[in-house]
């Protein structure tokens, strides 16, 4: 997800969605440690999309945009 979808969100929105990438991520490791993960490029693009999230939060709250 780009970070401009994400400006199009609430921040409540966008808390939600870090909370289930959290979980996706959650459970790639858990892949990862027992072998089963297909495709390891995802546990990146995952931390990139928390970190994008957790931009635009920081954002909001010092009234960058």
């Amino acid at each position: 997800m780009k970070a401009s979808e994400f400006r199009n969100l609430t921040t409540v929105e966008i808390e939600q969605k870090i909370n289930g990438l959290k979980e996706e991520l959650f459970n790639l490791r858990f892949q990862l440690a027992t072998g089963q993960l297909d495709n390891p490029s995802r546990i990146r693009e995952i931390r990139k999309a928390i970190a994008r999230a957790k931009t635009v939060i920081r954002e909001r709250e010092l009234g960058i945009r």
